[in-house]
């Protein structure tokens, strides 16, 4: 609990300075691939999240990894995590500032499962189709899972959007039994 008011206010606060910056986006961008980046190898996090390393060990790498990639800011504001041993925090402070960020922009995101990866123009015709039925700009978030066999399943907050033919056969089967 304490961990996820922490990671709260360090999102809040990096997302009132690019707010305050016009750069919801570019810092958006860069928090999120940073975060994927340093914490998708296990040794890596291991790494930075272990608090027997001493933080200036943790800086020094930081250095070589993304000095130089990221804005000046973004270095500095993960020198400040590592400086306060919030650095474990990464991911969640991650999710708080796409959060706030995409409310500020009015994006909505759509969780798309389908059985296979879909091509991009068929990404792109959904979004639009979502975007023209919600009236809001929507971001796709692509899953995979092959038990909906084909189709998809479209999960947009608290609605869900059934077009996977298991759905369908669910549907079909339940309607066989209520009318016997």
């Amino acid at each position: 609990m304490l961990n996820i008011q922490l990671a709260r206010k360090y999102g809040v606060a990096i997302f009132e300075i690019a707010k305050e910056d016009n750069k919801l986006e570019e810092y958006g961008k860069e928090l999120a691939q940073v975060s994927k980046d340093l914490f998708s190898h296990a040794d890596l996090k291991g790494f930075l999240t272990n608090p027997q390393v001493q933080p200036q060990a943790k800086k020094d790498i930081l250095s070589k990894l993304v000095q130089g990639e990221v804005s000046d800011l973004m270095f500095k504001f993960l020198l400040l995590l590592v400086d306060k041993r919030r650095i474990v925090l990464l991911e969640a402070i991650n999710e708080c500032y796409q959060e706030l960020s995409n409310k500020e922009q009015g994006i909505v995101i759509a969780d798309v499962t389908s059985a296979f990866d879909l091509k991009s123009e068929l990404q792109t015709s959904l979004g639009s189709k979502l975007e023209e039925v919600t009236g809001k700009k929507i971001q796709l978030r692509m899953h995979k899972d092959q038990k909906i066999i084909g189709g998809v399943v479209v999960k947009l907050g608290d609605k869900r959007i059934d077009g996977s033919v298991t759905g369908r056969l669910q549907a079909l089967k339940a309607e066989l039994m209520a009318s016997n």
